[in-house]
């Protein structure tokens, strides 16, 4: 019998890869990418302030990391601004968006280059930290840096964060995202 047949109901199915094996023994490239892209995540504008200007960015990669305290993951591109002024101790705030805010996708997920402010129509509140939330999101997270693990491998860093404030929004259902590609955005 061969591993893909099981021979009852609790044997392991062995499924059969349909590329070629990379010779440094990582899995095929384009099974990674179709099944990364199955992993559901939400969609936040995370904020901060940078010489007291708000700022802001689109993220996808946070999620739950503990109970008590209140940790939060959430990885950021190593070229972002985000990440320097995390590391030089900045508060920041997770805006969980809800299904009403795709329209924020695009204001938040361009780059700071464009040099239009993506804050420009919206209604925001302050967080106690100073930064802005915004107002009409299902809830936010302010948060400062707990660790940066160790490690340089990948184009971003992985922060964990201490929740220091939170407030609940709408009652909207949150925004879900799965790529077509799980090896780019």
């Amino acid at each position: 019998m061969t591993p893909a047949q099981p021979t009852s109901k609790n044997d392991n199915v062995v499924p059969q890869v349909a590329s070629a094996q990379p010779a440094d023994g990582r899995a095929p490239i384009d099974g990674v990418a179709a099944v990364l892209g199955k992993i559901p995540s939400g969609l936040f504008v995370v904020t901060w302030l940078e010489q007291s200007q708000d700022r802001g960015m689109l993220a996808s990669w946070v999620m739950q990391a503990g109970f008590q305290p209140p940790l939060i993951m959430i990885a950021i591109d190593r070229s972002r601004n985000l990440l320097t002024a995390i590391e030089q101790g900045s508060p920041f705030v997770v805006n969980v968006l809800g299904e009403s805010q795709r329209g924020l996708l695009a204001k938040f997920g361009r780059s700071g280059s464009s040099g239009e402010n993506p804050f420009t129509g919206l209604t925001i509140v302050r967080t106690p930290c100073g930064a802005a939330a915004i107002d009409g999101s299902v809830g936010w997270l302010e948060c400062r840096c707990s660790g940066i693990p160790l490690g340089q491998d990948g184009e971003h860093a992985v922060v964990i964060a201490t929740i220091t404030a939170a407030c609940a929004g709408s009652a909207e259902v949150p925004l879900v995202h799965l790529r077509r590609n799980g090896l780019r955005y």
